[in-house]
C-alpha cells in the first residue's frame, strides 16, 4: 500500500542522485571557503521576527509577503529564517565579537519563504554563503566575489555562468539618484505596478528590481547611479573592478542590478547563467553598510553573498556532473559459521577508510546479485577458518590474500 501522505507543497526529500549532489555543494563550498579564511557558523533556523524585519527592510517582497512568522506560546513573534545574513550579523552582536574585527563566516543550512514553487525553487531550500564583516576595502568585495567563482569552478558549472556587477553607490550617491528615480518614475506612476507604487514611496531604487513587464518598460528608460556617484564610490568600484581582474574573475557591467533587500550600498553582484530557464540567477550579494547596526552593534562594513544550493545542484545535473558513491567492497560469508570472521573483516576494512557492506541474509548467489547492483569492486569471501578470497569484480581476477593483505590492496 502506498501512502497518501505527501510532502508540503514547496518542499521535497532529498535521496540519492539529489542527495548526493546537494552534498557535494555544501562541501565543495565549505571547503574553498576555508581556503579563504572563513569560519563555519551555525545560527538558529529561527529567530526573533524583528532580526529580518528590520534587517531586510519592509519594502521587501521577503518581508511583505514571504516570511514564516508566528507567535509562540510565550507570544512573542519568530520567523524562520528567511536568508542567512540577518542571522549572521545577529549573532556577531550577541556574541560580542564586534571587537574583534573583521570575521569571516561561512554558513550552509535550510531557509523558508513563501513563494509560487519553481523548478529549483521551493519554500524550504538551501543556502550557502559568505560574510566578511567589518571590512570597509574594496578588496574584501573582490575576495568575496573570487571565492564564489572559484566554488563554482570547483563544482564543474562555471562554463555558461556570467559574473554582472553594478555599484549602489555611497549614501551621498543614492540621495542624489533616489531623487532623479523619484523624477522619473513619479512622471510614469499611474502606470507602476502596486508595489512598485509603494517602493516608490519608500525606496525607489527597489523599482529597478520589479519582475513587472509593465514596469520593466518604464525602468528601461530610468537613469543609471553613474551619473550621480560621488568620486569616492566610483574610486571604490574601479577598485572593485581592479582587484577582479588581478584575481583572474571574468565579468561584465549590469548597471540595474539592486539586488533584493533593502540594506544593500556599494557593490552589488550577480552569477548568472540561461541553462535553467528565466530565474537564472545562481548566486548573488554585494556590500552592506548597516545591518550590524540594526541589530544594535556598532558600524560594522561588511560584505558577502548567498546561492541556493538547489539552483546550483540543478545545474550541476543539467551539465552532467553527478556525483557517484563510492563503490563498496562485499564481504561474503561463506556458511553461518563463517560470519564470524566476516564481521572481524569488515570492520577493519571500515576502520581503515574502505567502504565495505554486509548483506544481512541470503545465499552466495543473492550475495553476488546484491553486490553487482551496488555496483561493488570488490569482493572478499570468508570461510569458517577465516581464510579469505579476493575478488576483483572488474577484471573476475580473485587470488587468496591474508587480512592485512585484503585492506593493502583495497586502498587502507
Amino acid at each position: 500500500m502506498s501512502s497518501k501522505m505527501q510532502p508540503v507543497r514547496g518542499t521535497r526529500d532529498l535521496i540519492g542522485a539529489d542527495a548526493r549532489r546537494h552534498h557535494h555543494v555544501a562541501e565543495t563550498a565549505r571547503h574553498t571557503a576555508g581556503l579563504y579564511g572563513f569560519e563555519e557558523w551555525f545560527t538558529p533556523i529561527f529567530e526573533d521576527t524583528g532580526v529580518f524585519a528590520r534587517g531586510l527592510g519592509d519594502t521587501s517582497d521577503v518581508v511583505s509577503k514571504e516570511m514564516y512568522s508566528f507567535e509562540d506560546r510565550g507570544g512573542d513573534s519568530i520567523t524562520l529564517r528567511p536568508e542567512g545574513t540577518a542571522g549572521v550579523c545577529r549573532a556577531l552582536v550577541s556574541n560580542g565579537l564586534t571587537q574583534t574585527l573583521p570575521q569571516k563566516v561561512f554558513y550552509a543550512g535550510p531557509m523558508f519563504r513563501y513563494e509560487r514553487p519553481q523548478k529549483g525553487r521551493y519554500r524550504q531550500f538551501h543556502q550557502i554563503g559568505i560574510e566578511v564583516l567589518g571590512a570597509a576595502e574594496p578588496l574584501a568585495d573582490a575576495e568575496v566575489i573570487a571565492c564564489g567563482w572559484q566554488i563554482l569552478n570547483r563544482l564543474g558549472v562555471a562554463d555558461g555562468v556570467v559574473l554582472e556587477i553594478n555599484t549602489l553607490g555611497d549614501d551621498a550617491s543614492r540621495d542624489a539618484y533616489r531623487a532623479a528615480l523619484v523624477e522619473h518614475f513619479s512622471a510614469q506612476a499611474d502606470k507602476l505596478s502596486h508595489d512598485s507604487k509603494l517602493r516608490l514611496e519608500k525606496n525607489p531604487q527597489r523599482i529597478l528590481d520589479s519582475k513587472d513587464e509593465g514596469d520593466r518598460a518604464i525602468v528601461a528608460t530610468a537613469p543609471t547611479i553613474d551619473a550621480y556617484l560621488t568620486p569616492e564610490a566610483a574610486a571604490f568600484f574601479e577598485a572593485v573592478q581592479k582587484y577582479l581582474t588581478q584575481f583572474g574573475v571574468p565579468f561584465r557591467r549590469n548597471p540595474r542590478i539592486v539586488r533584493g533587500l533593502d540594506y544593500y550600498s556599494h557593490t552589488a553582484f550577480e552569477f548568472v547563467t540561461d541553462r535553467l530557464g528565466a530565474q537564472g540567477t545562481v548566486m548573488g550579494g554585494g556590500r552592506y553598510n548597516g545591518l550590524v547596526e540594526e541589530m544594535g552593534g556598532p558600524a560594522t562594513p561588511s560584505v558577502g553573498w548567498a546561492a541556493g544550493m538547489e539552483r546550483l545542484s540543478l545545474l550541476m545535473e543539467v551539465v552532467g556532473n553527478n556525483p557517484q558513491p563510492p563503490r563498496p567492497v562485499a564481504v561474503i560469508p561463506q556458511g553461518d559459521a563463517a560470519e564470524t570472521p566476516a564481521l572481524a573483516l569488515i570492520q577493519k576494512l571500515r576502520q581503515a577508510g574502505i567502504t565495505a557492506e554486509i548483506g544481512y541474509r541470503g545465499n552466495l548467489k543473492r550475495r553476488m546479485e546484491r553486490a553487482n547492483r551496488q555496483n561493488a569492486r570488490a569482493a572478499l569471501f570468508v570461510d569458517e577458518a577465516g581464510a579469505i578470497q579476493l575478488k576483483d569484480l572488474d577484471s573476475g581476477e580473485q587470488r587468496a590474500v591474508s587480512e592485512d593483505a585484503a585492506v593493502a590492496a583495497l586502498g587502507g
